[in-house]
């Protein structure tokens, strides 16, 4: 028999990530083939750590309140709210929280296993374009996630 399972969105523990809010709904409900997730970001706040893509990926951004920016190398496309975005395999971009109130949307990507990211973005202190490295750390009894340079070790961003 199947295994039918039903989740409120708010029940779903928050996820560590550079936005306010991330429920995986694929990991509650036992998903295995395409990841879902609930993201609420405020004005500002990037999805994920930086600019990257997915070598063998897809994704599917819907808005379901706010604005959400994407950045691509074609230029950047606005998102509002009950539009989607698609992001094809292998595709660079970065989405951006846009406009003056937060952000509410669902990423959608498949296949799920297939969903490691490759940050791309140029070093400060090396000028190489390389992926980065995180730990998490504590800072005043926050957690903080602290991006690096994964070819000089430089730290380059940080995320509350």
């Amino acid at each position: 028999m199947p295994e039918y399972r039903k989740v409120s969105v708010e029940s779903v523990p928050n996820t560590p990530n550079p936005t306010r809010e991330k429920r995986e709904l694929d990991e509650a409900v036992g998903a295995s083939e395409f990841g879902f997730n609930v993201f609420t970001a405020d004005p500002g706040e990037q999805v994920p750590w930086g600019y990257h893509r997915h070598p063998d990926h897809e994704e599917l951004f819907y808005v379901l309140s706010g604005e959400l920016r994407v950045e691509t190398p074609e230029g950047d496309f606005l998102v509002e709210a009950d539009e989607a975005f698609f992001v094809p395999r292998n595709a660079p971009n970065r989405a951006v929280a846009a406009g003056e109130q937060p952000c509410r949307f669902v990423a959608v990507g498949a296949p799920k296993d297939a969903d490691s990211a490759i940050i791309e973005e140029e070093c400060p202190a090396c000028a190489e374009e390389t992926d980065r490295s995180y730990e998490q750390v504590e800072d005043d009894g926050r957690t903080v996630y602290v991006l690096s340079c994964a070819e000089c070790g430089v730290e380059t961003r940080r995320f509350e």
